[in-house]
């Protein structure tokens, strides 16, 4: 691992994500653990695939922020901006251990083969729907969002009949949900949002526990295996919250990076369609090269942990830079910031996480998009880019890699 001095100056990370491509290479490029700055607060990133696997799975990281020293010392409060990024109440994705475990299993029951397996032909109309409004959208080859119109819209309408939403919420939730990840809504916007989607979810919670029905909200609720505790209100709003906020985003970014990078390289896309290559394999690849996460808020150290010539000192925060992980040439190469569907390690990705915290919608993830991406290029052949893929931004969010539009049109 190459040097740095904890008390060197950090790398200053841009919320607003002026420059993915210049931030992606310099921590590529950079030192395997590198200090950053990230909106005043200071805390380690974490930059190959090695050292991600071994810290995610090191019990001395916590995801508990009350053990946060900036936290403690009071130099971050509730005041600051990417709080809900590590303090989003109780649920599976903020405790470890045992309680961890605990709030887990609901969800690993929940998204099980059989409730997967069942879901299957209603994506698949959820789907053929969304595409047939994209075809209207695109009459007479008029430019058209492919990310409001098809890939925003579809998880949440998949993740919604997961949970038993009422098809006439699935815009409301749409766009509280936008409105919660853009660090372009203010600070008081953002919390407002927030203590909606608590009073949404409670209402939710109050309807299953009284008319309970074959969804994951209602498992959650009274799925009670033999010497299990039931969960609480609290852990089961909470765990609807993140499975929402964490499925849904990721979902929408995975089938638009997919078709960036396909649409960017005509000959594997070609490769497919013509039987050559698989959808699996240019969705794995996309998920090393272009994934949906860019930087995943916080873990932090219980005790210091020495990492070669480091020390994660007590009450440090750990960020772990996935899309700066997925470009690791000591695993996936030299050409590692290339795309590439053919590549043999591109399944060894772990963009959906690793170890107790990977990501229990990740099976749920690939589904969708395994449904979506070959029935939009089946319907659509000849799919193009309106605008010069190099002037389409990403949002300015420094935790998802998702435009903020995608225009294209559809070559009909």
């Amino acid at each position: 691992m190459s040097q740095q001095c904890p008390h060197s100056a950090a790398l200053t990370i841009d919320p607003m994500v002026a420059d993915l491509a210049g931030e992606t290479r310099t921590l590529s490029e950079g030192p395997a653990l590198t200090r950053i700055e990230l909106l005043g607060a200071s805390a380690w990133t974490v930059t190959r695939h090695n050292l991600a696997r071994q810290l995610l799975t090191d019990t001395r990281l916590v995801k508990d922020h009350t053990q946060w020293n900036l936290w403690q010392s009071g130099a971050v409060t509730r005041e600051w901006p990417l709080i809900g990024m590590i303090d989003a109440g109780r649920s599976m994705f903020t405790v470890d251990g045992a309680e961890h475990r605990r709030l887990r299993i609901k969800t690993t029951r929940a998204l099980a083969p059989r409730r997967l397996g069942a879901l299957r032909p209603k994506i698949e109309h959820f789907t053929a729907e969304l595409l047939d409004d994209l075809a209207a959208a695109g009459a007479a080859n008029e430019a058209v969002d492919l990310k409001q119109i098809f890939a925003y819209p579809l998880p949440m309408r998949v993740v919604s009949e997961l949970m038993g939403v009422p098809r006439s919420d699935h815009t409301t939730l749409l766009e509280s949900y936008k409105a919660f990840f853009s660090l372009l809504t203010p600070h008081e916007e953002r919390m407002r949002v927030f203590a909606e989607l608590d009073d949404y979810y409670t209402g939710l919670i109050k309807e299953k526990t009284a008319r309970p029905s074959d969804d994951l909200t209602s498992d959650f609720i009274h799925d009670v295996a033999e010497g299990e505790t039931p969960l609480t209100e609290a852990e089961v709003l909470g765990n609807l919250k993140a499975l929402v906020a964490a499925g849904h985003e990721t979902t929408v970014s995975l089938i638009i990076t997919t078709v960036r990078a396909l649409l960017a390289h005509p000959e594997q896309l070609a490769a497919i369609r013509a039987g050559d290559r698989t959808w699996e394999e240019a969705i794995e690849e996309t998920l090393r090269w272009d994934g949906p996460v860019i930087h995943l808020l916080m873990r932090f150290a219980t005790e210091d942990i020495t990492v070669d010539d480091f020390t994660i000192e007590k009450g440090d925060g750990v960020v772990m830079s996935y899309r700066a992980i997925g470009r690791d040439r000591g695993l996936h190469g030299e050409d590692a910031d290339t795309f590439d569907i053919t590549r043999p390690t591109a399944n060894r990705n772990i963009s959906f996480g690793y170890g107790p915290h990977i990501c229990p919608g990740a099976a749920l993830a690939r589904l969708e998009a395994s449904i979506a991406l070959p029935a939009l290029f089946e319907r659509f052949p000849n799919l193009q880019y309106a605008m010069p893929s190099s002037e389409i931004g990403n949002l300015p969010v420094l935790t998802q890699n998702d435009p903020a539009a995608f225009p294209i049109r559809l070559g009909t």
